[in-house]
C-alpha cells in the first residue's frame, strides 16, 4: 500500500532538497537529486547473511527499493519493472545492481528475500537487518513505512520510490512507482553514460 499524499509530498521534498538554481534542467525523467545530502549509504545484511554496504556494488548503477515480501502490489510491481529496466538495458542490463530493502524484518527472513527477490531476476539481492537497522536506514533514505493491522495480521504502508545511484556511489535520481519501465531506462541509460 502507498499513500499517494505522503507520497507526493516526499516526492515534492526529495526535488527541492535536490536545489532549485539557475543550472540547466535536468535530463531525468526521475527527480534529480544529484548532490543530495542524505541517502549516502547504508550497512545491512544480503539474503545470503553478508554485511553489505554501497560500496560493495562499486562500478555498476544501483537501483534500490524499499518493501516487503507480503505487499500486494507496489513490492511486485517494482521489481517486476526491475527486470524489464534490465531487459531494456540491453547488455547494459548487467551494470545494474537492483537492490530490495526490507521494511518489515519481523516476516521477511533471509531465505524468504532470496526467494522473492530472485524471482523477479537472479541477480536482485534482498537486503535486511533488525528492526532498529531498518530505522535507522529509512530515516537515512527519507522513507516512511508503518503497520497497518488488518485482522489477525497486517501490512505496511510504505514509500514507493526507487533510489538510484551512478557507479561512482553518488546518488542521482529518485523514481517515482507511476513511472515506466522505459522512463526507468532512459534515466540509467543517461547514468551509465549511453544516452
Amino acid at each position: 500500500m502507498i499513500r499517494t499524499t505522503a507520497g507526493a509530498a516526499l516526492a515534492l521534498s526529495l526535488w527541492s532538497l535536490a536545489g532549485c538554481s539557475n543550472e540547466k534542467p535536468s535530463q531525468f525523467r526521475g527527480i534529480d537529486v544529484s548532490g543530495a545530502n542524505y541517502a549516502k549509504g547504508f550497512t545491512l545484511t544480503d539474503h545470503d547473511g553478508s554485511e553489505r554496504t554501497l560500496q560493495d556494488y562499486a562500478n555498476k548503477a544501483v537501483l534500490i527499493f524499499f518493501g516487503f515480501t507480503q505487499c500486494p502490489d507496489v513490492c511486485p510491481t517494482a521489481l517486476a519493472r526491475a527486470a524489464e529496466v534490465k531487459r531494456l538495458l540491453g547488455p547494459d542490463g548487467d551494470k545494474l545492481q537492483v537492490l530490495f530493502v526490507t521494511v518489515d524484518p519481523e516476516r521477511d527472513t533471509p531465505e524468504m528475500l532470496k526467494s522473492y527477490t530472485q524471482t523477479f531476476d537472479p541477480s536482485f539481492v534482498g537486503l535486511y537487518g533488525d528492526a532498529e537497522r531498518i530505522a535507522e536506514v529509512a530515516r537515512e533514505y527519507k522513507v516512511y513505512y508503518k503497520k497497518v493491522p488488518t485482522g489477525s495480521s497486517y501490512t505496511l504502508d510504505h514509500t514507493a520510490l526507487s533510489y538510484v545511484y551512478d557507479p561512482q556511489g553518488k546518488l542521482r535520481v529518485v523514481l517515482r512507482h507511476e513511472q515506466t519501465a522505459e522512463d526507468y531506462a532512459a534515466d540509467l541509460k543517461l547514468i551509465l553514460g549511453n544516452a
